[in-house]
């Protein structure tokens, strides 16, 4: 019923709007003569719980979303593999060691896109420290004290660039921009600490990284603006390339400043903190670390372990209410795998428009989009599309993980995004949020309880905005309110 419920929905010439409806049209309408939308454009729309629409406007017209896209992102990969769904990443010896201890053979790490691994962002999940010790572990276990062969990644699961093509230029080689990977670590990141600078205008030295890494080459163009808190500092690179440039400006401080980098090879650190960690514990490797983009035969070798990811359900939470563009790109190459192909970003985006076109949530003009996390500038999706999203949303049996997974408007997840305004009214609860920002490009959806309780979906965008001034979310601030009173 509701498959057919959206189909008719979204084929009805125009959407005709009720009675009741009609003064908040005029009140979004009046809004959005702000001077901030001035040569922009902005659309947006409300629906009810049965799809009925409270407001439209540019309801069919493709805008880009920013990071609202991750709503579509989430809820196909809630669907596809279920909330508990977890991801692996497993440990092989190539052959048992001798009487002595010797493996004649390699060790190969199976990457299984596990975006987790060795990070602390999910609840459950371990430092990359950790996950190395439970893999030397393992290795000791099977009573292996040299290795004569190499130590291999095997990232034969994905194809393709590691970053999306269409992602600006400037963001490549910062860490809201790192590279996907089979074989994530540590949230594919490092920190760059500079030194103490108090004076402003004044050159801002690299002092270390954390972790450190083999090879890494960095180039400071960086200076010290002591009128500014913020972070405008910018890391420029590419996937694999360890010679990096640092630009822009960083706050003065006492005790100096950071700012967080892509690893420029995730699967080579990865294998290079197993080398080190089997090292510390005095287990000889002799060969070379190397990278496999066909898989190899695994039914001969032995499983020393097998490291799980959490659960989806709180990866997913992470993706929306702290806009994790890493998980959310992820999630869309496993879209793919999950489909029996190659984890691409062009499989991924293929069977996330699969989602919305089997369920009849759009039609086949009504997206347009290059990643799963909305940080490329070209991604284009109707506002009615998303609404439709977050409608079909409230049937899933995974609903609850679903909407729990955005914020609030006074949770420090999405940036604080509508700055806690609705706290006085004591309806912040009543109120679940997705931001997006991008240039030029700022977005809200989610889901507002009217006054009798029922949930209303809604998508509010403006895009070719001309500058950073907050008025436009105050005026997406005084829509929600007012859907809040909608009866």
């Amino acid at each position: 019923m509701i498959f057919a419920r959206f189909l008719l929905f979204i084929l009805a010439t125009g959407l005709s709007l009720s009675v009741s409806a009609q003064p908040l049209q005029d009140f979004v309408q009046e809004k959005i003569h702000h001077p901030v939308l001035q040569g922009a454009l902005w659309g947006g729309v409300a629906l009810d719980i049965q799809s009925k629409p409270l407001f439209a406007i540019n309801e069919n017209t493709r805008l880009t979303p920013a990071s609202t896209l991750k709503l579509v992102t989430t809820a196909a990969a809630l669907e596809a593999f279920g909330p508990h769904h977890r991801f692996e990443t497993k440990l092989y010896a190539q052959n048992i060691p001798d009487e002595k201890g010797i493996l004649t053979g390699s060790l190969y790490l199976q990457g299984g896109g596990d975006m987790t691994l060795g990070s602390t962002r999910v609840t459950g999940a371990e430092t990359w420290q950790t996950v190395v010790n439970k893999w030397v572990q393992a290795v000791q276990k099977a009573g292996i004290k040299q290795i004569k062969g190499n130590l291999y990644a095997d990232v034969s699961i994905f194809e393709g660039p590691a970053v999306t093509p269409k992602v600006n230029w400037e963001n490549i080689g910062n860490y809201y921009a790192a590279p996907a990977s089979p074989l994530c670590f540590n949230d594919n990141l490092f920190e760059i600490h500079f030194k103490p600078q108090l004076r402003g205008d004044q050159p801002a030295e690299v002092d270390y990284t954390v972790p450190q890494l083999s090879g890494l080459q960095l180039q400071s163009f960086v200076t010290t603006d002591g009128k500014s808190k913020k972070d405008n500092a910018y890391v420029y690179g590419a996937p694999e390339q360890y010679e990096l440039k640092i630009f822009g400006t960083i706050p003065t401080s006492l005790r100096g400043f950071m700012i967080k980098g892509a690893l420029p090879d995730p699967a080579l650190f990865a294998l290079q903190a197993l080398r080190q960690g089997l090292q510390d514990k005095g287990i000889i490797v002799e060969g070379n670390l190397k990278k496999l983009s066909q898989k190899p035969d695994y039914s001969a070798m032995s499983l020393l372990h097998t490291y799980q990811s959490p659960e989806l359900k709180d990866i997913v939470l992470i993706v929306n209410k702290r806009s994790f563009n890493l998980y959310a790109d992820m999630l869309l190459r496993h879209l793919a795998l999950h489909a029996g192909q190659k984890g691409s970003v062009e499989n991924g985006v293929q069977q996330l428009k699969k989602f919305l076109l089997d369920r009849h949530l759009a039609g086949p003009n009504d997206i347009i989009v290059y990643d799963g996390s909305g940080l490329a500038r070209d991604n284009l999706i109707t506002p009615l599309t998303l609404a439709n999203v977050l409608n079909y949303m409230t049937q899933s049996p995974h609903f609850d993980y679903y909407y729990k997974s955005l914020a609030t408007p006074d949770d420090r997840g999405d940036l604080l995004l509508l700055r806690k305004f609705l706290k006085p009214l004591k309806k912040v609860e009543e109120v679940r949020v997705k931001g997006g920002t991008i240039d030029n490009v700022k977005a809200a959806a989610g889901y507002v309880r009217g006054e009798n309780g029922q949930l209303i979906s809604f998508v509010l965008m403006a895009n070719n905005l001309a500058g950073k001034d907050e008025a436009l979310f105050r005026i997406h601030e005084d829509i929600i309110k007012e859907l809040l009173k909608t009866p």
